[in-house]
């Protein structure tokens, strides 16, 4: 466990907290919030140490509740948010997520009520995320705007008309399990071929890597890595020492991720798309494709219209700031 607790700002003694927590494949990050979004405290623990869901939320307990302490106690603490993957909105819970250890359908918000003894209100994680841009980052002010995270997996959240697109089930919005190369590469988690997570993701660039290194004799830098170490980091490190092959690989990411979002400017026809995630930080090398891409394969409607923005939040903060927006919607 990396525990970080951050303190700043004391605001007013009786202003109402609110907790956000953001779940994902490998960590958790949680906080406490303020209303204008200051995070006060925060800190993270390991997801992928928890094979069982019970054990979690007691660990999870275990490392908020100083905080609450910290914090003025649970009366000030109006509310928990949580973002998760396949979190739904609409019932609280957290259905098949195939980057999680939990299998199935988790009642998560009614489990995490009876442990901290407050209401919880829960949706996608990268929802959360698009909340958090929304309110204090790099779509303030817009009304239509789809926010892509580019982490282990692909999440998305899409902004229409001020709003989060929920759909009927809650489950809207997965468009990195949408088909972009037709019986492409298998997805581990959901048993599908071709999904723009199965290639625009850190593990799918990790799964790009071995099949460039193995599908062609050209030198590289990454040959000296053993094939269960690399990462998209190491890609990336690469790449900025000019190793050909890493370029080849960011360009190949781009292509598919930019005709991915270019069939999404088709469906909902945003003001921007607001990237996020580990991913961003190889900056040009994957954003340079990325929009040549989408561009080409935008019909003229639409072309040189939509934005491709990098968030500006800080990684550990976006998806905590979000989730713990929501509490402040209860009523």
């Amino acid at each position: 466990m990396n525990t970080k607790q951050e303190n700043r700002n004391t605001s007013a003694a009786m202003e109402p907290l609110a907790i956000g927590i953001d779940i994902g494949g490998t960590g958790t990050k949680y906080g406490i919030v303020d209303r204008v979004g200051n995070l006060l405290f925060s800190g993270e623990m390991s997801t992928r140490n928890h094979m069982e869901v019970i054990p979690y939320i007691d660990d999870l307990y275990e490392n908020i509740a100083p905080l609450i302490e910290q914090a003025g106690g649970i009366g000030r603490i109006k509310g928990i948010g949580i973002g998760a993957p396949n979190g739904n909105y609409y019932k609280n819970t957290i259905e098949y997520a195939a980057n999680l250890p939990w299998k199935g359908i988790i009642p998560f918000g009614k489990m995490a009520e009876d442990k901290f003894k407050l209401p919880v209100v829960l949706t996608n994680d990268a929802n959360a995320a698009a909340i958090g841009e929304m309110m204090y980052g790099a779509a303030q002010g817009m009304n239509d705007f789809i926010m892509i995270t580019l982490g282990t997996g692909v999440g998305s959240g899409i902004v229409a008309n001020g709003k989060l697109v929920y759909g009927h089930d809650g489950f809207a919005g997965e468009l990195g399990h949408t088909i972009i190369i037709p019986d492409g590469r298998l997805h581990e988690g959901t048993q599908k071929r071709g999904s723009l997570e199965s290639y625009a993701s850190a593990t799918g660039v990790r799964l790009s890597t071995i099949e460039f290194l193995q599908n062609s004799d050209k030198p590289s830098l990454l040959r000296a890595i053993p094939h269960n170490e690399i990462d998209s980091k190491k890609v990336y490190e690469a790449a900025i020492e000019g190793d050909e092959l890493a370029k080849e690989i960011f360009d190949f990411t781009g292509k598919i991720l930019g005709m991915a979002l270019a069939n999404f400017v088709m469906f909902s026809s945003p003001e921007a798309i607001v990237l996020f995630g580990g991913l961003t930080k190889a900056g040009d090398f994957i954003l340079k494709p990325t929009r040549e891409h989408m561009e080409a394969n935008l019909v003229q409607v639409f072309q040189n219209k939509v934005k491709i923005l990098v968030s500006h939040l800080k990684e550990s903060d976006a998806a905590i700031l979000g989730a713990s927006a929501l509490v402040w919607e209860m009523k």
